[in-house]
């Protein structure tokens, strides 16, 4: 199936040359544009989303972003095959390999064929799998029958999604690569509440066909938990970076923070430096079916104005002169 390039830098509107920290910047100002959950459009804004965040699940990676660097709008011509990725592959040997093709998971066909990183849910890779089935290793099922290779694809998640659990729809496109013959099949995936990064979510019967009777081997969907604009996600804990102004992070301030069930006040205490982190528990993500829920963590960071006025600068000014405070004594 032939794959189209995609321009990562464009989508998020940045140069080749941006830095971590643009990328970063960047990925937000997009996000909360185009955020399900703020756009009016919420069907095109789902896919605008969808574009922005694989966009910056590559550009965001340095190991990623280095493997796309090289790889080129021109990687065609440059003899780089496609390696077989998440959700866009081939299995078997020679002259009895298939190709399998997910719809549905988030991700688009580039993404799947370069960065997915599939493999065989049992370890190993397809070809190593066929070999040790031929030979009666771990997939022969009794005689001549021989278990199906399972088969692994990535499948992106939403923190509402991760929040709440859902019901997502995929299809999965099988090909004869000799005959070009092709069977698609649709089917319904839970995703369950509290799933969290590289869970797999197992799906029977989804993946290589078995041969002599044997039955088919299982699709395993790893999850990948969309980027947001305003949460880090570290397995059910939330991270959430909080600008304060100098005069807040001194003299204490009430604040408004998001939280994934609406917006809440808290108490920045005087004297906050940045980096320190607050503590709001049971706001992260559910720890799986316990019931039980991780903790939020609002990071501060102070900023400074970008420009000051005459009146500022002269308050500054005093403010240097009455305090005794020499941040490098300490």
């Amino acid at each position: 199936m032939a794959v189209e390039f995609r321009d990562y830098y464009s989508t998020l509107g940045i140069s080749r040359e941006a830095s971590a920290d643009e990328i970063k910047k960047a990925f937000r100002k997009l996000a909360r544009v185009y955020h399900p959950d703020i756009a009016k459009d919420k069907k095109n804004a789902e896919a605008k989303f969808k574009e922005i965040n694989e966009a910056y699940e590559v550009l965001g990676d340095p190991v990623k972003r280095k493997k796309y660097d090289e790889l080129g709008p021109d990687w065609q011509n440059a003899g780089r095959p496609p390696t077989p990725g998440g959700g866009s592959w081939r299995a078997g040997p020679a002259g009895d390999d298939q190709e399998f093709h997910f719809g549905g998971t988030g991700f688009s066909d580039f993404f799947e064929q370069f960065f997915g990183g599939g493999r065989t849910g049992r370890g190993g890779n397809f070809e190593e799998m066929f070999r040790q089935s031929r030979q009666g290793g771990p997939h022969e099922a009794g005689g001549n029958a021989q278990r199906g290779a399972d088969i692994e694809g990535d499948i992106l998640v939403s923190l509402h999604e991760a929040m709440h659990g859902a019901m997502r729809a995929l299809t999965l496109r099988r090909v004869d690569p000799r005959t070009g013959e092709t069977e698609t099949e649709s089917f319904t995936v839970r995703v369950p509440p509290g799933a969290q990064e590289g869970r797999r979510i197992r799906v029977r019967d989804k993946g290589q066909p078995g041969h002599g009777g044997g039955e088919p081997g299982d699709l395993f969907l790893r999850v990948r938990i969309a980027a947001h604009p305003d949460f880090e996600v570290r397995g059910a804990d939330l991270y959430h970076e909080l600008a304060l102004a100098p005069w807040e992070a001194a003299l204490g301030a009430q604040v408004v923070v998001p939280t994934l069930t609406g917006n809440i006040k808290l108490r920045v205490p005087a004297g906050t430096n940045s980096g320190r982190e607050l503590r709001i528990r049971a706001h992260g993500l559910p720890k799986g079916s316990t019931g039980e829920r991780g903790d939020l963590y609002v990071v501060a960071s102070v900023q400074m104005p970008p420009a000051l006025s005459d009146a500022e600068r002269s308050l500054w000014e005093q403010l240097q002169k009455a305090s005794h405070f020499n941040p490098r004594a300490v």
